[in-house]
Order: C-alpha cells, then sequence, then structure tokens
C-alpha cells in the first residue's frame, strides 16, 4: 500500500514539473520566433546604408531584400517535415547554430554577393525554426485549451518582433555601423543554443518509411519558383515578362507533381488527407486571404504616411506601432474569447472587424486625422490577430501531432504566400486607379505623366525636375491619384475579407478539447532512419 502511495505521490511530482517545465518551453520557443520576426523586418530602414557602403545594383540590391524570405518560404515544408523525421529539437538547435553562423557574416560582408549568401543563409535558418517552434508547442501542449493560450503568446509575440524590427534597426544605425543590424543575433543565439539544448524536450512523428528526398526537394523547387513569380509582380514587372511567368509556370508544374507524387505514396512526406478536413483547409485558406489584404496594405501605408503626409520614417513607425499593440492584446486574449466562442465566430468576427477598419480608412484624405487613424489602425489589428489566432489554432489542433512538424510548415508557406500574392494583387491594383489620374495634367509633357505614372515617389521626383507651376500641378495631381488609388484599393481588401468571413463558416463552431497527458514528451531512443530517394 505505501508503495503505492510512494509511487502515485512520485507521479504527482512529475506531471507538476511537466506543467511548470512547458510554460519555460514555451519561452524559449517564443524567444527563437521574437529574433526570426525581427530578422525579416531589421533590414529594411538598413537598406540606404547597405547601398552607400556596398554599392550594389538594382538586381543584386532587390536580392539582397528578397532572397531571406523567398529562401524561408521555399524550405519551410521540407524541413518542417525532416523535423518530423529526425527530431523537431534537433531541426530547431540546428537553424540556431545556422543564424548565427550566417548573422556574424552578413554582419561582416564587405560585398554585395556575400550579404546575398549571407542572407540566404538566414533564410535557410529561419526555415528550420520558425516550422520547428510551433510543432514543438504542439507537442509540449496536448491539452487545447492550455495550446490555444500558448499560441495566443506566441502571436503577440510575432507582432512585437515585426514592429521591433525596423525600430531596433533604426536605433542601431543611429549608433553603429549597418552590421549592426545583424550582429546582434549572435550572443542571444549563444544563450539560446544551450538553453534550448537543456529545457527542450525532443519528439518526433511516429512515421514509419523513408524520408521522400525527392518529394521534399520538388516542394521546394516548386515553392521558390511560384514566390520568385509571385514577388517579381509585386515589384512590378509585367505580367507578361519570361522572368515571371517561368518560375511560376515551372513552380506550379513542380508542385503539382509534388502533389501526385505525394497521393501515389505508401509514406507521403505530407498527408494530403489533412486538406480533406473542412478545419484544416478552411483555416489554411482564411491564413492566405489574411495575409493577402494585409501585407499589400501596410506597404501602401507606409507610402501614404511618408509621401503624401510627409512624416518620417521614424514618425511612421510610430504611427503603426497601435497596430501592433492591439495584435498583441488579441493575442493575449485570443484563448478565453476561443473558448467563449468557438473558431467559427472568432475567425468570422475576426474577419468583418477588420474589413470594418478597412472601410473606416477610406475616410482618410490629403491632411492628417490622427485619431481616425489610430481607430483604424486599432481595430485593424486586433482583428486581423483574431483571425490569424483562430486560423492557426484550428489548423494545428485539426492536424495529427505525428504530423506536427508539416502542418506547421503548410500554415507558415501560407503565410508568406498569402503575403507575397498581397503585394503583387494590391499593388496592381492601386497602379492600376493610380496612373489613370496623372493622364493631361497642364504643361506637363506626356513622357513626365507616364514615368510619373510608376509610383508616387518617382511622380515627386519628376515634379522636382519640372518645376515652376508644371512640377506643382504634378505634384497635386500625384498626391491626388494615390489617394483614390489608396482607397480603391481599401475597398478591394474588404471585399476580400468579407470573402473571408464566408469562408470561415466551415469552421467548427465550437471548441472540442480533447483529453491528454500534460507531461513534456521524454526524449526518443534513437532509432535507425533510412532515406529515400
Amino acid at each position: 500500500m505505501s508503495g503505492t502511495t510512494t509511487a502515485a505521490a512520485a507521479l504527482r511530482r512529475r506531471a507538476a514539473g511537466a506543467g511548470a517545465n512547458r510554460w519555460v518551453v514555451l519561452v524559449v520557443l517564443c524567444v527563437s520566433l521574437l529574433l526570426v520576426a525581427v530578422d525579416a523586418t531589421v533590414l529594411h530602414v538598413a537598406v540606404p546604408a547597405v547601398t552607400e557602403d556596398l554599392r550594389p545594383g538594382g538586381i543584386e540590391l532587390l536580392w539582397i531584400v528578397d532572397v531571406y524570405p523567398l529562401v524561408c518560404a521555399s524550405l519551410l515544408i521540407l524541413f518542417g517535415t525532416l523535423g518530423d523525421r529526425v527530431g523537431r529539437r534537433r531541426i530547431l538547435l540546428l537553424g540556431y547554430a545556422l543564424f548565427g553562423v550566417a548573422s556574424g557574416l552578413a554582419a561582416l560582408a564587405d560585398s554585395a554577393q556575400v550579404l546575398i549568401v549571407a542572407r540566404a543563409l538566414l533564410g535557410v535558418g529561419g526555415a528550420m525554426i520558425m516550422p520547428a517552434t510551433l510543432s514543438i508547442l504542439r507537442q509540449v501542449f496536448p491539452d487545447r485549451r492550455e495550446r490555444a493560450l500558448a499560441i495566443g503568446v506566441w502571436s503577440a509575440v510575432a507582432a512585437v518582433g515585426a514592429a521591433v524590427g525596423p525600430l531596433l534597426g533604426g536605433f542601431l544605425l543611429e549608433h553603429f555601423w549597418w552590421g549592426s543590424v545583424f550582429l546582434v543575433n549572435i550572443p542571444l543565439m549563444l544563450v539560446s543554443l544551450p538553453v534550448g539544448r537543456l529545457l527542450l524536450p525532443e519528439s518526433k512523428g511516429e512515421r514509419d518509411g523513408p524520408w521522400d528526398v525527392v518529394g521534399a526537394l520538388m516542394a521546394a523547387a516548386g515553392l521558390f519558383g511560384v514566390v520568385l513569380g509571385v514577388k517579381r509582380l509585386g515589384s512590378g514587372e509585367s505580367v507578361g515578362s519570361l522572368a515571371t511567368v517561368l518560375p511560376l509556370v515551372v513552380g506550379a508544374a513542380l508542385l503539382i507533381a509534388f502533389v501526385r507524387r505525394q497521393r501515389r505514396r505508401t509514406h507521403p512526406l505530407v498527408d494530403l488527407r489533412m486538406f480533406a478536413r473542412p478545419a484544416f483547409s478552411t483555416s489554411v485558406g482564411c491564413i492566405v486571404l489574411a495575409m493577402l489584404a494585409l501585407v499589400g496594405l501596410e506597404l501602401i501605408a507606409a507610402q501614404y504616411l511618408q509621401l503624401v503626409l510627409g512624416l518620417s520614417p521614424l514618425e511612421t513607425g510610430l504611427r503603426l506601432l497601435p497596430l501592433t499593440f492591439a495584435a498583441m492584446a488579441a493575442g493575449l486574449a485570443g484563448a478565453r474569447m476561443l473558448r467563449r466562442f468557438g473558431p467559427r465566430r472568432m475567425v468570422c468576427a475576426g474577419f468583418c472587424l477588420t474589413a470594418f477598419a478597412v472601410v473606416l480608412l477610406t475616410a482618410l484624405g490629403r491632411t492628417d486625422q490622427c485619431a481616425l487613424m489610430v481607430s483604424g489602425f486599432v481595430l485593424l489589428g486586433f482583428g486581423l490577430e483574431t483571425t490569424l489566432f483562430g486560423a492557426y489554432e484550428s489548423m494545428l489542433s485539426e492536424a495529427p501531432p505525428e504530423q506536427a512538424g508539416g502542418a506547421a510548415a503548410i500554415g507558415e508557406t501560407s503565410y508568406q504566400l498569402g503575403a507575397g500574392i498581397g503585394i503583387a494583387l494590391l499593388g496592381t491594383v492601386m497602379n492600376a486607379a493610380y496612373t489613370p489620374g496623372l493622364s493631361g495634367v497642364p504643361g506637363v509633357p506626356d513622357e513626365a505623366s507616364s514615368a510619373a505614372g510608376h509610383s508616387l515617389g518617382e511622380a515627386y521626383e519628376v515634379a522636382a525636375q519640372l518645376g515652376g507651376a508644371a512640377g506643382l500641378a504634378l505634384r497635386h495631381a500625384a498626391r491626388d491619384a494615390f489617394v483614390h488609388g489608396l482607397h480603391v484599393t481599401l475597398l478591394v481588401s474588404a471585399g476580400l475579407l468579407l470573402l473571408g468571413a464566408a469562408m470561415a463558416l466551415r469552421l467548427p463552431r465550437g471548441m472540442q478539447c480533447e483529453a491528454g497527458p500534460v507531461e513534456v514528451p521524454a526524449p526518443r531512443e534513437p532509432t535507425e532512419s533510412r532515406v529515400s530517394v
């Protein structure tokens, strides 16, 4: 009897310890995510300094900025599924190490080519880290109610990272050289590696059969082509350009072949049957639509604040902070809202609130309306984070635990694709609404009007060259045309968000919480793994 009592007491102590440890694990995972999120945006403010120092060409500068998200998005599925196979903690720690090495290489780069290679390696490290954080979180929090709270904290940290990046970069550039925006990663990674090795549990999917190397490479190459083509469209390249069409077509063909290969295999890299579950496929679609509407708006909003209202980059970043704070609040309150309202009403309401905020912002004009702007940004941040939180939580909860890495990679890939498509689509809408407003400006030659139609920044340059009454007329016409294009783009975004609200009606009405153990998974015994081509 006493032996049984002692064993029960020991079991309770282990359970209590596991309960404490999993929240420590969440802290470690959030620090990992914060580093990746900051690095995705920290370079934006350093581009002028990099250009002045390294003198990159136009194509090289484009690759310096774009190669990180491009490589990261392409490799998410590869490393997410590899983590399911060989161990998620192992992939995460390798990502830490590579991220630190690549940061040092980027900080000390003495040419554009070296910086491009370093940024590509940072993308590889980011692709290792991002799906691993979500899949470990899925494993460590088997209880859905606790997992919802953990995802809320995780998503709030992601919002903080995206906002902190430009502010941190601006601070470092005021006191140090541009390489410091990368060098700051190294001490953080030196701390994360031993702490992660000590505290993070190892976990693998219960999967039989070999890892599909060919399928992983097909997915990576296909995503690379699609994301590259979408980014080229977003940068203003012609739809008929061979450099745009070729990667899109080749990438789409490889992804179709990848899907067909996965359906034929006994042990697929990604179990596509997950998409047959309405909650999973709908959640992925909601993530794409939410990001599609948001990212293009963020870029256009930044141009509006700086070029129309004349705010400095620091003032622009401060104006966007209410959006970030609202997103943080939604992430932290998300678990309670999900329990009370369920995924369907939560995601649908988030889309509707975001659409209302977007329509409210159509009242913005050529003058600074600070109160209206802050109100719109607060509603936008809260509504969008509510949507993304509900979609991510539903997607992860619907995926089998052994597919956690693959599911997390699909979610992150959807996020990246939605962002890229949003820049291309809303940028095209903006240009279509903006350009006609510059035709027939009194005193402005047709060649000048055509050049000014490329962007508001270029219109200001042309107006400065013209000078006099013609330059002033062109400047006013360009500003009015941009505000008109902003309103049209906002209305298109509102339509996309309402489409997302209708899509969210396919999500489950209630939050079904499965019973499960709360212990942190113990490290598995090493097993022989086979790799098949």
